[in-house]
This record gives structure tokens, C-alpha cells and sequence, in this order.
């Protein structure tokens, strides 16, 4: 298949579009100009007027990354920071990105999709230790540390219980 081109002239618009249109991360705007046909001196040009411009920002978009797969995905601190590792951000944006999310808010999230998988395995599952088995290994599936996830279960078992 052919494969289109650009020269670092007629990258440049394109490239500051796709960084306007979202936050991105150094590493994929960096595999778009390489996708581009350019090479490793333009790309890093490119990459460092983006910066001066504001365009590219690592730290503004790990924090809207994590704000995102929190709020929307609800997914946990470990998968996030996988994901963010995957995308090659610094230890130091990762750590004060995962700051963003509010540790009531946090567990409050646990304890509300704890409580909605318990009910949904619940239907299909006669034993409590595989109910929460289940809905622990979900947990902790979706990024959400492990001895969090327990203390949450426990909570939820006991408020159940409860008359």
C-alpha cells in the first residue's frame, strides 16, 4: 500500500491539529510524524516547536489521561499507570498526575462497583467465597490495588449483613 509523505513543512499544520483536537503524549505524536515519512532531526523539531507552543504538554495530558479513565472508566490507579507507562510518560508526571484523583472519591468508586458486581454475580453464585472471589478478581482486573480491594469487599460483605 502506499504510503503518503509529508515534508516537515506540511507536517507541522497537521500535526499541531492533531495535538489541538486532544491532549497527546510525547510517544504518540512522535509515531504520527514518523507514520509522516519523516526522520529522526524533524521529528524532533517538530516535537520541540510543539512544546514551545504549547501544542505538546507531557504533564497536562497524563493529568487529563488520569482524570479520563477515572471518572468515565472507572477504572484504578494500577491500570492507569500501566497504561501511562505504556504511553512513556515520566515516572515524575505519572506520580503527580495520579495525585488528581481524590482518595474519598477513590474509595467511593470501589465501594459502588463493588456493590454493583456483587449483585450481579450474586444472581448466578450460591457461595460468599465465590462471590466475593469474583468480585474481588474484577476488581483488581479494572487496576484497583489489591488491599484496597479487599478492605472494600470486606466493608460491602459487612454492610450487607447488616439488618
Amino acid at each position: 500500500m502506499y504510503k503518503k509523505t509529508h515534508t516537515p513543512q506540511t507536517a507541522l499544520p497537521k500535526i499541531m491539529q492533531f495535538c489541538a483536537y486532544q491532549e497527546r503524549s510525547h510517544a504518540e505524536v512522535k509515531e504520527k510524524l514518523y507514520g509522516f515519512g519523516l526522520y529522526k532531526k524533524d521529528v524532533e523539531e517538530i516535537i520541540s516547536k510543539l512544546i514551545e507552543e504549547n501544542y505538546l504538554n507531557e504533564s497536562r495530558f497524563a493529568a487529563a489521561f488520569v482524570r479520563g479513565k477515572f471518572r468515565m472508566k472507572q477504572w484504578g490507579r494500577v491500570k492507569i499507570s500501566y497504561e501511562l507507562k505504556q504511553k512513556q510518560v515520566s515516572a515524575y508526571n505519572l506520580k503527580k498526575a495520579l495525585e488528581e484523583i481524590d482518595e474519598e472519591h477513590y474509595q467511593q468508586t470501589i465501594f459502588k462497583l463493588a456493590d454493583k458486581k456483587w449483585k450481579l454475580v450474586a444472581r448466578n453464585t450460591a457461595s460468599q467465597m465465590m462471590i466475593r472471589a469474583k468480585v474481588s478478581s474484577w476488581l483488581i482486573s479494572r487496576g484497583f490495588e489489591s488491599p484496597i480491594v479487599r478492605r472494600a469487599v470486606l466493608a460491602y460483605e459487612e454492610e450487607i449483613k447488616k439488618p
